[in-house]
């Protein structure tokens, strides 16, 4: 079971295995420990973000969306030079092609977790499918209090007239 993670200190790219008995997470670079909640990981069960504060996780697949973005791209360009070129069966076997590849890649590729409020993703962790799936309302409430928190200013206390 593995972590990566954004060190709320430093704000970099951390990566470390953990375990049901581990305590806490450091980061790497700056050192900065994070105690692990009680009860947040149950077996090999996780039930909450180890980082922040929040319950709501979600499965994904554990795959580089870039990569599926240029896959995409390349059936895209690849047939529409094969039409251009009055290729009709090419331009069939291209998307088909790609087609297939994106299924086998969506079929043997592993899930993840990933936090909505932090983004912390966890791979290897049991009973992943029980957190479901990618939920837009809930990615918006956490995008809205991320955005409200940014904006927010400190109060000052008013000034008191003598």
């Amino acid at each position: 079971m593995n972590i990566t993670y954004q060190c709320p200190a430093c704000h970099t790219a951390v990566r470390q295995d953990i375990s049901g008995a581990s305590a806490s997470l450091e980061c790497s670079h700056c050192h900065d420990q994070i105690a692990i909640p009680e009860n947040a990981i149950s077996g090999d069960r996780l039930n909450r973000c180890l980082v922040c504060p929040s319950v709501d996780l979600y499965a994904r697949k554990d795959f580089p969306q870039r990569l599926g973005v240029v896959l995409v791209i390349i059936g895209f360009v690849g047939s529409s030079i094969a039409w251009a070129n009055y290729q009709v069966f090419w331009t069939f076997a291209i998307l088909f092609a790609t087609a297939l590849i994106d299924l086998l890649l969506y079929v043997f590729m592993g899930e993840s977790l990933t936090c909505y409020r932090c983004g912390a993703q966890y791979r290897g962790f049991a009973d992943i499918e029980i957190h479901g799936g990618f939920d837009l309302e809930t990615h918006e409430r956490y995008r809205q209090l991320a955005a409200r928190m940014k904006s927010s200013t400190p109060l000052q206390s008013p000034s008191v007239a003598k």
